[in-house]
């Protein structure tokens, strides 16, 4: 069987060479009916760009890096795969590898950065874990490094024009489509068990929450809005202290799966029942939440996933750092009701 190449991609395209390239190496650049008529042609051909040639061609070694996170309690380090699985799937589909690496802290991220540069040349790196005053983007933005991070700049001023491209899930706007279905199942005792102030997503969640109770003119009881580390010991102990209040609350959102999973054990053993008793609503869409029945505000792991490899390829295109950083990417989360309310 004769070698698929470029020319035979554009041939059964109808594009020109310099299009089908534009479509491997530089996407953003491609009318998206073209983009979509040359993938297809790639994948009805199985095209396969021969990447030592091109790595030669453009001087890059087309390796991202990205941290990986140890298990904790079994749900949140699932959330976090779940992205690193989607954003894997798409980098090895434009052609590109990721390189995981763990660190223990900020510092230590950023020392790895350097070896990583060093030993393997990488192209560009995937952030998570965003926070005011993260030392990961000021490191790689004073070294002209490319990334783009799942999460955004925290601690930024509103109307400070962006520093770097970021994708990022509306938390804010998940919990409150929670809290909205609450109220129309006839809930108005709602509290949110969160984690303790100053942790970004963590208050980004409790807004939605907070700012719909307020307009719906639901009050919130002393003892209602918890903060506490996340995890499973610690979201049943929270929970606990909800549920022994003289008026305790027919509802809880809350701001992780492990929270709420938290909360729901102390819920059963109380020989009360999820989502008839109790409702609780829990955040990410564990992979646990669906085999218990737990409502969850689930993330578009590969939308993200997408958007971040869109703007590293933008980002990759040009020898020299863009003007301007590319375009955020706020994506919608999803409400998925299940048993627990």
């Amino acid at each position: 069987m004769a070698r698929v190449t470029l020319e035979s991609v554009a041939r059964h395209a109808s594009v020109s060479m310099q299009t089908v390239s534009n479509v491997i190496n530089a996407p953003h650049r491609v009318r998206p009916e073209t983009l979509a008529r040359v993938q297809a042609a790639i994948k009805e051909l199985n095209y396969r760009p021969n990447q030592a040639s091109r790595t030669l061609r453009t001087r890059r070694s087309r390796l991202i890096g990205a941290r990986i996170e140890p298990p904790r309690d079994g749900v949140n380090g699932a959330v976090l795969a779940h992205f690193l699985q989607s954003l894997t799937a798409r980098t090895q589909e434009a052609g590109y590898r990721i390189v995981v690496f763990t660190a223990t802290d900020d510092d230590h991220e950023c020392s790895l950065y350097e070896q990583l540069l060093d030993d393997h040349d990488l192209d560009a790196f995937v952030l998570h874990a965003t926070h005011a005053g993260d030392s990961r983007t000021a490191w790689l933005t004073e070294r002209r490094v490319p990334f783009v991070t799942f999460g955004r700049p925290w601690g930024a001023e509103p109307d400070a024009p962006e520093r770097h491209g970021w994708v990022d899930v509306d938390g804010a706007q998940g919990t409150l489509a929670a809290t909205r279905h609450l109220i129309d199942s006839g809930h108005q005792r709602i509290a949110f068990l969160g984690w303790p102030d100053g942790l970004e997503v963590g208050d980004d969640r409790r807004t939605g929450w907070a700012s719909l109770l307020a307009v719906s003119g639901i009050d919130v009881p002393v003892g209602y809005d918890g903060g506490v580390p996340d995890g499973l010991d610690t979201g049943r102990k929270a929970a606990a202290t909800m549920l022994d209040l003289p008026t305790p609350p027919t509802a809880i959102v809350c701001a992780s799966d492990s929270l709420a999973l938290g909360a729901w054990t102390e819920i059963t053993a109380r020989g009360l029942r999820p989502g008839v008793d109790v409702a609780v609503v829990g955040f990410d869409d564990s992979p646990t939440a669906a085999v218990v029945g737990l409502s969850s505000v689930a993330q578009p792991y590969d939308e993200a996933a997408a958007a971040c490899l869109r703007m590293l390829q933008e980002l990759l295109a040009t020898p020299k750092p863009p003007a301007a950083p590319p375009t955020p990417v706020l994506l919608p989360p999803r409400l998925v009701v299940r048993a627990s309310g």
